[in-house]
C-alpha cells in the first residue's frame, strides 16, 4: 500500500515520539509498503525538501516555528502549520499522489485540515495515533483551566478526531474520552500499544564503572524530565537510601525540570546521584546493560492513561521497573500481572523505599525476572505488532 504518515517530529530528533515514528517508518518499509513521511520544517528556506531515510521518503514542508517559543506564538504557529504544509505540498513531487491510507500522530492536534484534504483527494481511510489527549491532560496537570483557551484547543482536537476513520489510543483506560466519537457509524476505536523497534546498538558514551556510582546497583531514569514526570520523589528516594552504599541513581536526559533537579541533588549533597545529558537512542541498550532497575515516574494529577516510552525501553532490555504513577493507570496492572517490577501509587516516600528494597531482593532471588520483561515487550510492544494492527484496521486484512 502507498501510505502517507503525518507527524511533527522525526529523526534526527531524539524525543520519544521521534524515535517511535522512526521505528514505525522502518517497519512499514520492511513490510513492503511505500511510505512518505510529511513533516513541518520551520526556518526551511525552500518550500520542500525530499530525502530518503531507511527506505522511507521523508518530505519536509516549510511551516511556521512551533518549538521553543512562547505559548501564544506556538499556538498561532501550530494553527497555521497544516495550511502552510498543504500549500507547499502542492508544489512537491507528491502533489498528484493517490494514497491508500493516511496515518497521523498526535501530538500535534492541528493536523486535521491536512489529513482531510489528502484523505478526500485519494478517497482513502485515515488512522489517528493518539498518544496525548490534549487539552485534557493539561487541565489535569493544572496547566490550563476550562476557560476560553481550553475550549479553543478542545474544538481543534474534536475536529481532528472527526477526520479519523480509526483512532488508536495507547491504553484501555483512554477509551472513555472517545465514547461520543465511537457512536457514529463506520468509526473504530482500538488500543494501539506504544511500540519500539530493535535499536542499532552502539557503545554508550556513559560508563558507570568510570563514574562515582561504580560498583553499585543502579536505578536508571532515561528520558524527559518535565512537569508531567514528577521525578522529585526519586530524589527523595535517593535521600532515604543514601546510607546504602550499594545503590546509586543515574538520571539521563533533558527537560524543563532538569536544572532544578540538579540543584536539589547538589543542595542535598547526594553523592549517590549522577546526571548526564541525553544520549543517542541507539546507545540506550548499552546503557541499560550497566544498570539494574528502570525508573518510571508520572505526576499524581494525571487522569489519562500513559504507557511511557521509557517503560518499553526498560522491558526491551530486560530491566525490571520501579514505578511511581497515578492511581488507576493501566500500567499498574501490567506491572503487577506480568511480574516485571514494583509500583507505588501513594506518592509516600516510605512506601516507595519499601518497594525499592523489595525489588532489589526480587532481582537477587528471581532468575526469570529479566526474561519476563523481554517476553512482555515482544508480545505487546513490538513495532511489528503496531504496523500489522494499523494495516488490519485500514485494509481489513493482515499484512
Amino acid at each position: 500500500m502507498r501510505i502517507a504518515l503525518i507527524a511533527d517530529t522525526f529523526t534526527p530528533l531524539r524525543t520519544s515520539g521521534a524515535v517511535q515514528l522512526r521505528d514505525l517508518a522502518r517497519e512499514f518499509v520492511r513490510q513492503g509498503h511505500f511510505l512518505c513521511v510529511l513533516l513541518p520544517a520551520a526556518e526551511q528556506a525552500v518550500p520542500w525538501v525530499l530525502e530518503t531515510i531507511d527506505g522511507a521518503e521523508v518530505l519536509r514542508l516549510r511551516a511556521p516555528k512551533t518549538k521553543d517559543i512562547n505559548f501564544i506564538s506556538r499556538t498561532l504557529g501550530e494553527l497555521a502549520m497544516p495550511f502552510a504544509m498543504m500549500r507547499h505540498f502542492w508544489t512537491s513531487p507528491f502533489k498528484n499522489e493517490r494514497w491508500d491510507a493516511v496515518v497521523w500522530y498526535s501530538p500535534s492536534i492541528f493536523h486535521g485540515p491536512l489529513v482531510r484534504v489528502l484523505k478526500k483527494n485519494s478517497g482513502c481511510k485515515s488512522y489517528l495515533i493518539v498518544r496525548d489527549i490534549f487539552p485534557e491532560w493539561a487541565v489535569d496537570m493544572g496547566l490550563m483551566r476550562r476557560g476560553l483557551p481550553y475550549l479553543f484547543f478542545h474544538v481543534i482536537a474534536r475536529y481532528q478526531y472527526s477526520v479519523a476513520d480509526v483512532i488508536g489510543v495507547q491504553a484501555d483506560g483512554n477509551r472513555r474520552y472517545f465514547d461520543y466519537w465511537v457512536t457514529r457509524p463506520f468509526r473504530k476505536l482500538e488500543v494501539l500499544q506504544n511500540w519500539l523497534g530493535e535499536p542499532k546498538p552502539i557503545p554508550c558514551s556513559i560508563r558507570v564503572d568510570e563514574s562515582p556510582l561504580r560498583g553499585r546497583k543502579i536505578f536508571v531514569y532515561a528520558g524527559n524530565m518535565g512537569v508531567a514526570q514528577a521525578v522529585d520523589i526519586m530524589l527523595d528516594l535517593a535521600v532515604h537510601l543514601r546510607t546504602r552504599l550499594d545503590i546509586g541513581f543515574l538520571f539521563v536526559g533533558r527537560g524543563s525540570e532538569l536544572g532544578r533537579l540538579k540543584r536539589i541533588a547538589q543542595s542535598r549533597q547526594l553523592d549517590n546521584v549522577v546526571f548526564f545529558d541525553e544520549i543517542d537512542p541507539d546507545e540506550i541498550p548499552d546503557l541499560y546493560a550497566q544498570c539494574n532497575v528502570g525508573i518510571v515516574a508520572l505526576d499524581s494529577r494525571h487522569r489519562s492513561h500513559n504507557i511511557p516510552g521509557k517503560f518499553l525501553t526498560y522491558m526491551q532490555s530486560g530491566l525490571p521497573v520501579l514505578a511511581s504513577i497515578n492511581e488507576g493507570n493501566d500500567l499498574i496492572e501490567i506491572i503487577k500481572n506480568e511480574g516485571v517490577g514494583q509500583v507505588c501509587t501513594t506518592y509516600q516516600i516510605d512506601d516507595l523505599v519499601q518497594l525499592a528494597e523489595q525489588l532489589l531482593k526480587q532481582i537477587r532471588s528471581d532468575p526469570n525476572l529479566s526474561y519476563r520483561c523481554k517476553s512482555l515487550f515482544k508480545r505487546e510492544f513490538s513495532v511489528e505488532n503496531a504496523v500489522s494492527q494499523i494495516m488490519t484496521a485500514i485494509s481489513g486484512k493482515r499484512t
